[in-house]
Order: structure tokens, then C-alpha cells, then sequence
């Protein structure tokens, strides 16, 4: 795919984001915004409570404790600034395809008549002007003023400024490839498109408000992460307030300074300043894979999906049957046969038929075909036979009168038959053959022959297969590691279903599937407690993406599948689901190591705060002082600045997530334990002690 140049790359970024994202980080400061936050909503708080005292009663410490409690929420306020910054570069390209055109409007459209539009009266309106099942005309080189579905007519269309994809794209009338995009350009052809959207509710506005994050929800598992923080602060916060009056029966009751930086220190302020920005970061993480959510619930359910429906057409094969293997009956030479199939498939332009001349050309090269495969079947005929649906065959006729044909074999039998009696034993081995390639789920064409003489001959058979995508057996193995179970659905008979299904390596299938069937298995999945992801691109398909936990429709399909579906696919591209997968998971796994870390990282500040708020009243707690820190002031002061500092280094893995291997539940947790809980037990031992160091330099303390 090539992507349009203006996007945002993925995991982009450098101290530039940062400075550009100063000025939103700022204005996130105003207390109206920041309440949604309780966490930094209450550094806020201290850190003005703190300048007050600062101004009120001046010291270096309560000056230099203020600054960094503000860098705190500042620090905390860019975060989510620069996860929406990256969504505001997407959107900005998105913007330029929202240009107002002019429509071509039909006025009196009648659906009988075959162009629909061809003499009807038409009149030019502004794009903003359309309104929902409107008629309008798009020829070639004008931009389609709306999104619709055709009603009328096939053409080229350039979708780059959507999707990325340079390649120009093929939509038509009656299918599951009709509907357009507003912003959309017509390259060839005119096509009739009927609106489906009301003013300022087109697909382009949509992205835009996703990508910007003006229409992003909290997910129920943030806000309920939320919920915790918030209970948690409140704990710390009756914690120390109770802390001063309980310390003064001993004399040792500590500034309100030292409270407040115990405080901010003591709450999870780490997971509170990222938390918002985790999220839309993993919206970013989609739309940068060319995939749009409609919410961020949607990519914390692709996180905790167990089942997935996978198509097998175009989703776990190539969608194509392909040319796997030539059979001779007895009496026929291996290259006679290559040769007659290759030189038969010249006039079929179907997939299937292409693949015959090149599965002949690899045989020619490998030494088992013949010598001239890869330039004899492409050698231009006066009297080729091209492919109908009536005759099913295609082949070639020579000018001395012969003839090759390839087709169905109940075709090439009675085409056979007309002109020559089969041989019993020869007619019993080309039957075995047929019989042999269904029961193996592939689909077998027959190869005949006439000679100058006009004496006919069957040759053999071919087996075309569905070819299993490249590398899915080995990613379908990954999901069985992450505990989530692959369905194959297909309206394939259960022979030919099976196996495909174990050559790909899935957990189950569904053959013969009806809509229904869909929807019945997706049902039965969720009432065991299951959270289902499959995709989609026809109106048929609508009923099972509405139910689907993560429903992804592709950008392809109708309007009907992109309404019920949680998430659009750009590229329509349906293997995606399993990226899709991975990036839920990936939000999950980033919010629960950040969190850990965040605990983590509060155990190791106690040791620096604690100690010095007590240890001149207590000299014992001198014990605790295991970092053996400056002073009391220092120490308090190199906690604030690492609890600061940590959050901007943390701002990074945010952005781009923790990294996701698949592996089981008990292993992603004993990873996350040693590498974050450990980790964030340790580096704040290490942070402080050098900022302390450096702190102690500085007259004063």
C-alpha cells in the first residue's frame, strides 16, 4: 500500500511534537478541563495551594516544590495533547477531502429506465446542499459530492485521500462493492449515486471528529480504572490530612508544603497523567493502520475477543482458485497435457485461467512441463475460443483443424463425446479424477483434444485449489497461544470446508453458513461468556457485524455493513482483524503495565519521604533512609522532580504501546510484574539518588 505522504507514521516521535503540543497542553490546564482527571486534578490543586504559600511566606524549598508540582499536570496535560495532536494530523488530510463541490443533482430520476439519469433534468447544487436519498450524476474527473450507493453504472474510482491506496478501485451497481465516498473521485466512466447521508453527517465528517478525538468515550474499563485512581486518591488524601494533626502529638508535625509534595508523590499521579493518552493513542494505532473505530470501546473489545469469525474467501484464501496440479489420463504425456491447458487458458481471462498458464510456465521452468511453455500459450490466435458461462470451456482452434479445450468436466465430455466414443478405461480414470479433486475440497476442469483428423481426446484433468494465505496457519497458532479460537465460516459444502480449515490450521468451521447461521453462532458464542470480532462487506453481513462484539465492515462494502459494524476497514482488506486483534490487545496490556509501574514507582518514594519528614523527631527512621539521601528538603524535593520527570520519559511508550508478543494470560502477567512492578520499584531508587546528588549542589540545601 502506499500511503498518502501528509500522514502521521506511526510510532512517530521527537521533541517537536512536544513543543507543538505546548500551546493545547496549556489550555488543558483550566480547572474545567482538568476535573475529568481526579489525580491531576488534585496536583492542581496543591500546586496552587503551594504558590500561595510560596508567595505568602517565601523559601527556596516551597518556590522550587510549587514549579515542579505545576510541571507535573503540565507534563501530564502534554501527554494527552500530543496523543490528540498525532489524531490531528490525520484529520487535517482527511479535511481535504471535504472540499465543497458542486453536484449534479437529478430532478425527475426514474429507476425503470436503464440510465436512470440519462434524460432526466438536472440541476447544479453546492455538495453541502444534499440531502438524504438524493439523486446525483458524477461523470469521470469529478469528485462525488457525498457519500451513497450506486444505482446505476460501474467506474473507476480514485479513493486515495481515504484509504492511502494509490491504486484506483472498481465500484458498481448491485453488489457489495456500491457504495462511494463524499471527497471520492471518478476517474472513468458516470455513475448514478444515491445519497445516504445527512449534511454533516458524512463519512469523512465522522473521521474527522474520531481522529480528532472531539467524539472519543471513555471505555467502561477506563473509567473504571478511573474510579480506582479516584478512590485511591482520596484514600491518600484523608491519609495525610489526617497525617498533620496525628504528628503534632509527637512535635514533628510536617510543613503543608511537605503534605502536599507527600500527597502528589503518594497518589498514582504516573498511570493518572497517562491514562487519557494511552487511549486515544490506540484509536491513533488503528487509524494509522487504515482502520477507523467508531469507538474506543471497540478497540478495548478487540483487546478481550476470544472467538473470531473469519471468512474464507479473500480472508484466509486468496479468494481465487488457482491452478494446483495437471493429471494425464493413461495413454498422454505429462507435457502434452501442461501444453494443451496452457494453450487452452490464452482466451480465458478468468483468475482460475490465468493460473493455468502459470502454474504451466513453473512446470517449463522446474524441467517437468516442456520447452517452450513460457512463450508458446502467450503467442497471439486468430482463432482463440474465449470463456462463456454457456459453453464453459475456452481453448484455441489451428488453422490445420485442431482443436484444445479446457472447461467443466461434464463439458469437455460432452464436447469429447460429440465427436469420438471414450475409451471405458480411459472415461473411468478421468471420472476417478474428478471425483478424487471434489473430495479433496478443490474443483477439477478438464483438457481435450481434436487431431487434423478430427479424432477427439481426453487428456487429463487440472486441479484448481483455494490457496491458503501465506503465513496464516503460523498467526492463527499465535491466537490459539493468546486463548482465542478461530471459526472459518463459508458457504462451502463440509468436504471442501474441512480442508481448508486444516490446511489453515483453525479451530472450527461453519460450512453452508447462512446470514442466519451468522448470527446464530455469534449468539451461541456470546451466551457462553465469549466476546466475538468478524468481518463483513454485505448487506447480508449487517445483521451479524450489529452483533458482533468488534464488528469490522469494509470500506468496500455497503452502506448497510459500515452503519452496523463498530470499526471500517479502509483498505478492505479482511485479514486485518487479526491486526486488529493485536492492537486491542496491545491498548490493554500498555494500560495494565503503566499501572503496575505506577504502583510500583509509589512504593520506592516512600523511602525517600517518609524517612525525611520524621527522621529529626525520629532518629530511628534514619533506618529508612535506605538511599541515604542529602536532607529531609532535598530528598522531598527529589521525589516531586522524579515523579514529574517520569511521566514525560513514559510518554513515548504511551504513544506506542507496550510491545505485544502472544503468549498465555499467566505469562503476559509474570512479564508485566517483572518488567514493570519490578522495574518501577527500581528506577526510582536510581532517579532520585541522582537527582538528590545534583539537588545537593545547589546552595540552600
Amino acid at each position: 500500500m502506499t500511503a498518502v505522504p501528509t500522514r502521521a507514521q506511526a510510532g512517530a516521535f521527537n521533541l517537536r511534537q512536544l513543543w507543538t503540543s505546548l500551546p493545547d497542553a496549556l489550555r488543558k490546564l483550566s480547572p474545567r478541563e482538568l476535573w475529568r482527571n481526579p489525580v491531576m486534578f488534585i496536583v492542581e490543586v496543591g500546586a496552587a495551594l503551594t504558590t500561595v504559600l510560596a508567595v505568602a511566606r517565601p523559601s527556596t524549598f516551597t518556590w522550587w516544590i510549587a514549579v515542579w508540582l505545576w510541571l507535573t499536570v503540565l507534563f501530564a496535560t502534554l501527554a494527552e495533547a500530543v496523543a490528540e495532536g498525532r489524531g490531528k494530523a490525520q484529520a487535517a488530510t482527511l479535511r481535504k477531502t471535504r472540499t465543497t463541490t458542486l453536484a449534479n443533482r437529478v430532478l425527475d430520476y426514474d429507476e425503470r429506465t436503464d440510465a436512470g439519469a440519462e434524460s432526466a433534468r438536472v440541476e447544479s447544487v453546492a455538495s453541502a446542499e444534499l440531502m438524504l436519498n438524493d439523486i446525483v450524476v458524477v461523470s469521470a474527473g469529478e469528485l462525488i459530492p457525498g457519500d451513497g450507493d450506486i444505482v446505476w453504472g460501474i467506474a473507476s474510482v480514485d479513493e486515495s485521500a481515504i484509504t492511502g491506496e494509490s491504486a484506483p478501485v472498481v465500484r458498481e451497481s448491485g453488489g457489495d462493492r456500491s457504495a462511494v465516498t463524499g471527497g471520492t473521485r471518478v476517474l472513468s466512466d458516470r455513475i448514478v449515486v444515491k445519497i445516504t447521508s445527512k449534511p454533516g453527517e458524512t463519512f469523512v465528517d465522522r473521521m474527522i471528529a474520531l481522529v480528532e478525538g472531539a467524539a472519543r468515550q471513555k471505555t467502561p474499563n477506563e473509567i473504571a480504572l478511573n474510579i480506582l485512581l479516584a478512590s485511591l486518591t482520596i484514600v491518600f488524601v484523608v491519609v495525610v490530612l489526617a497525617l498533620g494533626p496525628t504528628a503534632g502529638f509527637a512535635h514533628a508535625a510536617p510543613t503543608v508544603t511537605v503534605l502536599v509534595a507527600l500527597l502528589v508523590c503518594l497518589i498514582p499521579t504516573t498511570i493518572g497523567a497517562l491514562l487519557s493518552a494511552i487511549g486515544i493513542a490506540g484509536m491513533d494505532r488503528l487509524v494509522q493502520h487504515n482502520v477507523l473505530a467508531m469507538s474506543g470501546r471497540a478497540v478495548e473489545a478487540a483487546g478481550d475477543v476470544n472467538t473470531l469469525l473469519l471468512d474464507k474467501t479473500g480472508t484466509i484464501t486468496y479468494g481465487n482458485r488457482q491452478a494446483a496440479e495437471f493429471r494425464a489420463v493413461p495413454g498422454v504425456a505429462a507435457s502434452e497435457l501442461v501444453e494443451a491447458a496452457a494453450r487452452a487458458s490464452i482466451a480465458d481471462p478468468t483468475p482460475e485461467g490465468q493460473s493455468v498458464v502459470a502454474l504451466a510456465a513453473e512446470l517449463t521452468a522446474s524441467g517437468e512441463g516442456f520447452d517452450t511453455v513460457a512463450e508458446r500459450p502467450t503467442q497471439p490466435s486468430e482463432n482463440v475460443v474465449p470463456f462463456t458461462a454457456q459453453t464453459r470451456m475456452s481453448g484455441v482452434d489451428f488453422a490445420d483443424g485442431r482443436q484444445l479445450r479446457k472447461g467443466a468436466p461434464s463439458a469437455i465430455r460432452a464436447w469429447v463425446v460429440e465427436r469420438t466414443a471414450i475409451p471405458a478405461d480411459i472415461e473411468r480414470v478421468f471420472d476417478d479424477q474428478v471425483a478424487e479433486i471434489s473430495r479433496l475440497g478443490g474443483t477439477p476442469l478438464g483438457v481435450a483434444t481434436v487431431d487434423a483428423t478430427g479424432c477427439a481426446r481426453l487428456l487429463g484433468t487440472i486441479y484448481l485449489k483455494d490457496v491458503v494465505k501465506t503465513g496464516l496457519k503460523e498467526r492463527f497458532a499465535d491466537l490459539r497461544r493468546m486463548g482465542i479460537r478461530t471459526v472459518m465460516v463459508t458457504g462451502d459444502n463440509p468436504v471442501t470446508a474441512s480442508v481448508i480449515a486444516n490446511e489453515a490450521g483453525v479451530d472450527d468451521v461453519l460450512a453452508e453458513a447462512t446470514p442466519e447461521d451468522k448470527l446464530a453462532l455469534i449468539r451461541r458464542e456470546q451466551e457462553g461468556g465469549h466476546l466475538v470480532a468478524m468481518t463483513g462487506d454485505g448487506t447480508n453481513d449487517a445483521p451479524a457485524l450489529a452483533q458482533a462484539d468488534v464488528g469490522v465492515a469494509m470500506n468496500t462494502g455497503t452502506s448497510a455493513a459500515k452503519e452496523a459494524g463498530n470499526m471500517v476497514d479502509l483498505d478492505s482488506d479482511p485479514t486485518k482483524l487479526i491486526d486488529i486483534v493485536t492492537i486491542g490487545k496491545q491498548l490493554l496490556i500498555t494500560r495494565g503495565a503503566l499501572t503496575t509501574f505506577s504502583i510500583a514507582n509509589d512504593v520506592a518514594k516512600y523511602f525517600a519521604i517518609i524517612p525525611a519528614m520524621f527522621v529529626t523527631a525520629f532518629p530511628g527512621m534514619q533506618a529508612l533512609n535506605v538511599m541515604r539521601l542529602h536532607s529531609p528538603d532535598s530528598a522531598i524535593l527529589s521525589a516531586v522532580i522524579f515523579n514529574a520527570l517520569v511521566i514525560v520519559a513514559l510518554i513515548p511508550l504511551a504513544l506506542r504501546g507496550v510491545r505485544y508478543r502472544p503468549s498465555t494470560v499467566s505469562t503476559l502477567l509474570g512479564r508485566n510484574l517483572l518488567v514493570f512492578g519490578l522495574g518501577g520499584i527500581i528506577a526510582p531508587f536510581i532517579g532520585i539518588k541522582l537527582i538528590d546528588l545534583v539537588i545537593s549542589l545547589i546552595p540552600g540545601f
